[in-house]
């Protein structure tokens, strides 16, 4: 029987990143579990205020994050890789 934690919304982030059709990718460093790392990330702009007031809000919107050292990879039946 095949397994995968690989979802619809996993391989659309990686075909956005890959398909070269969007530019809005970067890395953005932050922390997961406390311990420091990046992400790749979608950034986006929200619309100003309909009042024309205010600044635009920037989006970030996390893809992927980057391997820490605390992290372990293993696969389905529980091997490391």
């Amino acid at each position: 029987m095949s397994h995968t934690n690989i979802t619809e919304e996993h391989r659309r982030a990686f075909e956005a990143l890959t398909s070269g059709r969007f530019d809005n990718s970067c890395p953005v460093s932050c922390f997961v579990d406390g311990e420091a790392t990046a992400a790749i990330t979608a950034v986006t702009v929200s619309p100003p205020a309909q009042d024309g007031g205010g600044n635009p809000e920037y989006l970030i919107s996390p893809l992927f994050v980057c391997p820490t050292r605390a992290m372990t990879l293993t696969d389905h039946e529980g091997r490391k890789s």
